[in-house]
């Protein structure tokens, strides 16, 4: 797979993802264009690295398709300043997007293989403001908390407490919602005081349910 390959089949995705006007976010978009999507799971071609599609990284996972990435990370409402909880780390490649929109990630996987190869790639490829954690994504991540934004990537069938619990006054939290059929991304706004949370539905999405405790 060429470098020009590469960045030929990155910007294909990204002018296709412009044009459906799904994401709007200049920033968003910008950082779709430069993380290297190809360089966090096993792709056959550039056109399958930079499908719009979501693709296996083994035991029963997936990388997210590049919209849907893209679809948390504008609904997030980061403007660079942030310090951002990711539940979910999968392959790196959602955290490395997020690390370019805000200050800090601290991202949590339940899989020690994923994390420990996660935690590799992400230092390899220069993102140093993500720190990996091993641990249960329904309990978060306390040491870190409180935080500004919260991505979850996998689907509870409620947002689990402790996530809004480590919400900051005034930080919103986005996470896909459901079983196995039917699911809702949402997102939470608690207000300023950090007594009342606001939530809003985002529309249709499926992701892998998200599961409890950790395994090596």
């Amino acid at each position: 797979m060429s470098q020009l390959d590469q960045d030929d089949r990155r910007r294909e995705l990204v002018d296709m993802l412009t044009a459906s006007r799904w994401i709007t976010d200049p920033r968003v978009l910008q950082v779709l264009r430069e993380v290297p999507r190809h360089l966090f799971f096993e792709a056959a071609s550039a056109e399958d690295a930079y499908a719009d599609k979501p693709r296996p990284i083994g035991l029963g996972q997936t990388i997210s398709q590049p919209a849907v990435v893209g679809a948390i990370s504008q609904a997030l409402l980061l403007n660079g300043t942030e310090r951002v909880l990711e539940i979910g780390t999968g392959s790196g490649y959602h955290a490395a997007v997020l690390s370019r929109l805000s200050a800090h990630v601290d991202s949590v996987e339940r899989l020690r293989p994923f994390a420990e190869a996660a935690r590799i790639r992400l230092a390899t490829l220069g993102y140093a403001n993500v720190s990996v954690h091993v641990g249960d994504g329904y309990e978060g991540w306390m040491s870190g908390a409180p935080y500004d934004r919260i991505a979850v990537t996998a689907a509870p069938t409620a947002v689990p407490d402790a996530l809004i619990a480590q919400l900051a006054p005034g930080g919103v939290l986005v996470a896909p919602v459901g079983d196995l059929e039917t699911q809702r991304l949402v997102r939470l706004r608690k207000d300023a005081q950090g007594g009342t949370v606001r939530v809003e539905d985002l529309g249709a999405i499926l992701f892998v349910p998200m599961l409890r405790g950790t395994a090596s």
